[in-house]
């Protein structure tokens, strides 16, 4: 196992929600639709540096908060699809989610939003750019920047290992004003199973992929840590099974099952696509019934 582990970061404390997977919305200039349960707060991670719009007849009905890129929308009382804006706020682009809240006990899984592209990006061929009222205008600093420029990494203040997982964890869990400005970065679409058993095999644990983001050539993926057992687990990271560029636990251990304690997060940076440093699940067997004779007359 190839491995280099980071200084700890100093993480605040946090507890991990219960869900085991992250709804993926690609956004195509389409708005996308996001129901939410009265009473049930679901968070959307759009990785980006935004500002919410939403219109006055939600005054009262809906709690909005924005911090490090992801959305937490908090329905007091039901009300029909209405839309909302979220604002990037360093080129203005404008990304359209159609809200609804209504009553219900089902737990839905946070929204991660991907990009096919950057959301600023346009075709190559008008060099325009989509303004936050939707009309096209032209990007003249674009056409007269060279392309060579613009595939040209950008410069980071850390190693990249470093860059990946502290852009996750601020992504994740942190205050908006402590998540760095990270030029290149974007959001993974994982193909990853629900639950990964063969990473740490060693501890009574459950480990479900949350969220994944790439940069010149790596990725960071972000792993919720669970304890299954009746008793502390310390976490060591020497005993993670795959390839891995780093590896960083967001606390040194996790408290006994059914504690507050019990969960925190794994940060893992790969080379390419996180899929591959993973060792493949063990094949379940397929259960075949016994063909029975029938008894002769």
């Amino acid at each position: 196992m190839k491995l280099n582990i980071l200084a700890t970061l100093g993480l605040m404390m946090v507890t991990v929600g219960t869900a085991h997977a992250v709804e993926l919305m690609k956004w195509e200039r389409i708005p996308l639709q996001v129901p939410i349960n009265v009473g049930q707060e679901r968070i959307v991670f759009v990785d980006k540096n935004v500002r919410v719009g939403f219109p006055p007849s939600l005054n009262g009905k809906l709690r909005v908060q924005s911090s490090g890129g992801a959305v937490y929308l908090d329905a007091s009382e039901a009300f029909p699809v209405t839309r909302l804006q979220l604002q990037n706020k360093e080129n203005g682009e404008i990304i359209l989610l159609d809200v609804s809240a209504v009553a219900g006990k089902t737990t839905r899984e946070p929204v991660q939003v991907v990009y096919d592209g950057e959301v600023s990006s346009a075709s190559a061929s008008d060099k325009t750019q989509v303004s936050g009222s939707g009309s096209h205008s032209q990007a003249a600093s674009s056409q007269n920047e060279a392309p060579a420029e613009r595939r040209k990494p950008a410069k980071l203040n850390a190693p990249l290992p470093v860059v990946l997982t502290r852009y996750a964890a601020q992504s994740l869990y942190g205050p908006l004003r402590t998540v760095e400005a990270v030029p290149g970065i974007s959001t993974v679409a994982l193909k990853l199973p629900a639950q990964i058993t063969t990473l740490y095999p060693s501890e009574p644990v459950t480990i479900s992929p949350l969220a994944a983001w790439s940069l010149n050539g790596f990725s960071v993926v972000a792993l919720q840590v669970r304890n299954t057992a009746a008793t502390k687990v310390i976490l060591d990271p020497r005993l993670l099974q795959g390839q891995f560029a780093s590896a960083t636990f967001q606390h040194r251990w996790l408290g006994n099952a059914g504690t507050p304690e019990d969960t925190t997060v794994l940060y893992l940076v790969t080379g390419g696509r996180p899929e591959g440093a993973f060792l493949a699940e063990p094949v379940m067997p397929v259960a075949t019934a016994k063909k029975t004779r029938s008894p002769r007359k």
